[in-house]
């Protein structure tokens, strides 16, 4: 019996071994933009079980209750909380956030794969194209926005209409417009890294739309918006894991304290 007390704590360990992955994922991407927080979803395994419930007794009555023992746990999946992050007030023209639902669409210009993103620090490249700027490559906003290279200033309203200023016009000239896509199921988006996500089987196909319409959120120039972790949560929760899985493994010791006394007996 000790030697599976050894293998059941020890699927705590690992379980709570990949929770203390995703809070320290959580806790290293506090700062980054439209980052949102995931968390570890655990189940049950298969159980040993010695005795059926409902099984007849010696005087042929049903038992109300059965003999089972759990034999462990394991990680199901990892899901995102898509809550709103808090908006942070840059005063930059082209630092845009969404408050509502949605995700900005890029297309990467290398493989042209479609992503989304909730992160609106954008750019202009030299060719005065909307992008979304990363360590490794300009990802241009889809449909694409070109921004004149006289514009003294660029208006980006709350419904995603991108207006510039050039010298000598009094009228702000529009450019073009933003969308934001939504999706049925966007805990099944697959994380690529760079603050993209990508669709999938799981998430559905895209919706697309303009800011404001069919439940999407609306557009807040100037803004950006703040990861949505929450440092004191975070902190709890690793708390409560770490004792967790000191817990498991203080079970593995005493499995393993049992298993030395067992040995350990003589015959006198």
């Amino acid at each position: 019996m000790s030697v599976q007390t050894l293998y059941t704590a020890a699927t705590g360990m690992e379980a709570m071994q990949t929770k203390l992955d995703v809070i320290a994922n959580n806790l290293a991407n506090i700062n980054t933009t439209g980052f949102k927080k995931d968390r570890a979803n655990f189940e049950d395994l298969l159980y040993r079980t010695e005795t059926y419930p409902g099984i007849q007794d010696a005087t042929q009555t049903p038992t109300a209750v059965g003999t089972q023992v759990g034999l462990g746990v394991r990680v199901t999946s990892t899901q995102t909380d898509h809550r709103q992050g808090t908006l942070q007030q840059t005063g930059r023209d082209l630092d845009v956030a969404i408050q509502g639902g949605g995700f900005f669409r890029v297309v990467d210009p290398s493989s042209q794969e479609t992503m989304y993103t909730r992160a609106g620090n954008f750019d202009i490249n030299a060719n005065g194209q909307l992008v979304i700027g990363s360590a490794q490559t300009g990802r241009l906003l889809d449909p694409p926005i070109t921004i004149p290279p006289d514009a003294t200033a660029v208006v980006i309203n709350g419904n995603g209409e991108v207006l510039v200023r050039q010298p000598g016009v009094n009228d702000l000239a529009n450019q073009g417009q933003l969308q934001l896509a939504q999706f049925i199921n966007p805990d099944g988006l697959l994380k690529v890294g760079e603050n993209m996500y990508t669709a999938n089987e799981a998430s559905g196909p895209e919706q697309l739309n303009n800011p404001g319409v069919d439940g999407l959120g609306v557009l807040r120039q100037g803004n950006l918006e703040a990861s949505n972790v929450e440092p004191v949560q975070e902190l709890i929760d690793l708390i409560t894991t770490q004792r967790a899985f000191e817990l498991n493994s203080q079970a593995v010791q005493a499995g393993d304290q049992i298993m030395q006394n067992i040995s350990n007996l003589r015959r006198f």
